[in-house]
């Protein structure tokens, strides 16, 4: 980069001089010349100047304010994660493990956006226009007229934004562009921030939504430097085994939806599908009930989904192990002392592994009664009757508290044909509602109550 220009400054007099002179030549006095940087004369300007807006200060109340129009995807449950569809101007970060399948659901994202006439645009810098088209070809999207641009550096990619004007653009990925304001390499901390920051701008500038794909690091966060997640509007994590057909997007920050919203997708040969009961992914098949099983009904984001919950109680040797897939290690000892304190069920000398099938993830305490009463069930070898399902959160001091939004787990749970149910007393439902029909709920207050419930079962 060029270097700054520097003149020397008088202390006494304030007069300049382009190089260091011993006596000041304004005043003539001694030494006093100190370097520093020469002013320019030409205005300043930022390259970011155009973010800052100018605004005057309202009241909150004087604020017009509209709900933001959204644009349907195509895909239910893509849309349903982005809380509604893409935003005019919002600026999307969607980061994933190679290989899951994001750049397959963009394109097919952008097919059908560009079908339902919207006009896209298709920004590779890991491959090449011809293998973008062979992707399309084989993921059936005949006579795709996505328009696509191979291309890495950001003042291209800019000039071809401000020209073309797309509705939608996607850039994959953001790690492969590079700036030539900067001399660094491109996949950079300061490539990826300077990169991220200027297509934010044109984004907000021009109202075209843009969707940035993001690497993740081996630990499976988002890679380049976390202020990307601040950058933008929206953060959406592909998750899912590459061994498995399923994959699970998850909004982790979300500008104009909820966060925390979970989208199924199914990995086919024509590419991703929707999946629009995701509980049929997540219980597994028994024909007939099997000790160690219990369902319960997790909420991801507003959407009630059913897990099956399996524990296996075995004899362990001196040093028993506690091993959980997909719920909290530390939880599943302190529902372990909990099990023997008030329950009086023991488990010292027995190895305990917890998993909740089908690779999904529970986060939330409300899983707790159902471990418990799995991990009975497997220990005593007797299985749990065919079409039970119970969630709540247990206390140290063994009560049962009540989950969040219970009524919309109990209507899930008996859409879906199940029979009974141990919920906390707080999560009974108002007697005589329909929604309710053919499941018999039994409400608990404790973990000895519930297992009390369970052995009249």
């Amino acid at each position: 980069m060029a270097k700054d220009k520097t003149q020397y400054t008088c202390n006494e007099c304030g007069g300049s001089s382009p190089k260091w002179l011993g006596k000041c030549p304004h005043c003539n006095a001694w030494n006093t010349l100190i370097e520093s940087v020469a002013e320019s004369t030409a205005p300043a300007k930022n390259r970011f100047a155009s973010l800052a807006k100018t605004a005057e200060v309202t009241t909150l109340a004087d604020i017009d304010a509209t709900d933001v129009q959204r644009t349907p995807t195509g895909h239910d449950e893509l849309d349903r994660v982005l809380g509604g569809g893409i935003v005019e101007g919002g600026v999307v970060l969607i980061g994933g493990d190679p290989g899951i399948g994001k750049s397959t659901l963009l394109l097919q994202a952008l097919d059908s956006l560009q079908r339902s006439g919207q006009k896209t645009l298709y920004v590779t810098g890991e491959e090449s226009g011809a293998q973008v088209a062979l992707r399309s070809r084989r993921l059936g999207l005949d006579g795709s007229q996505v328009s696509v641009l191979a291309e890495i550096q950001l003042e291209k990619i800019l000039a071809t934004l401000d020209h073309t004007q797309p509705a939608i653009a996607v850039i994959d990925s953001i790690q492969t562009v590079y700036s030539e304001q900067l001399t660094s390499a491109p996949g950079s901390v300061a490539q990826v921030r300077e990169c991220a920051a200027h297509l934010t701008r044109a984004a907000k500038a021009s109202g075209t939504a843009i969707v940035l794909v993001g690497h993740v690091t081996k630990e499976g966060a988002l890679a380049g430097p976390r202020v990307l997640e601040h950058m933008v509007d929206t953060v959406l994590y592909f998750e899912g085994d590459t061994h498995s057909s399923f994959r699970l997007i998850r909004a982790i920050k979300n500008r104009f939806g909820a966060v925390n919203e979970i989208g199924v997708f199914a990995m086919t040969e024509r590419g991703l599908k929707g999946v629009s009961n995701p509980s049929a992914i997540f219980l597994s098949q028994h024909s007939e009930p099997v000790p160690g099983s219990c369902v319960m009904v997790t909420l991801e984001g507003t959407r009630p989904m059913l897990v099956e919950i399996q524990a296996l109680v075995d004899s362990g040797g001196p040093s028993p192990r506690r091993l959980s897939v997909g719920l909290d290690r530390d939880r599943l000892a302190m529902l372990l002392a909990v099990l023997h304190r008030h329950a009086g069920v023991a488990c010292m000398d027995q190895d305990v592994f917890v998993n909740a099938v089908g690779g999904v993830r529970i986060s939330e305490p409300a899983a707790d009664l159902a471990v418990m009463l799995a991990i009975t069930s497997s220990l005593r070898g007797k299985a749990l009757p065919k079409g039970f399902i119970a969630f709540g959160e247990v206390g140290l001091a063994g009560e049962v508290r009540p989950a969040p939004r219970g009524q919309e787990r109990l209507k899930e749970a008996a859409k879906l044909g199940f029979s009974v149910a141990v919920v906390p007393k707080a999560n009974l439902p108002k007697k005589n509602d329909k929604a309710f029909e053919g499941l018999t709920i039994h409400p608990v207050e404790r973990i000895d109550e519930a297992m009390d419930v369970v052995r009249g079962l």
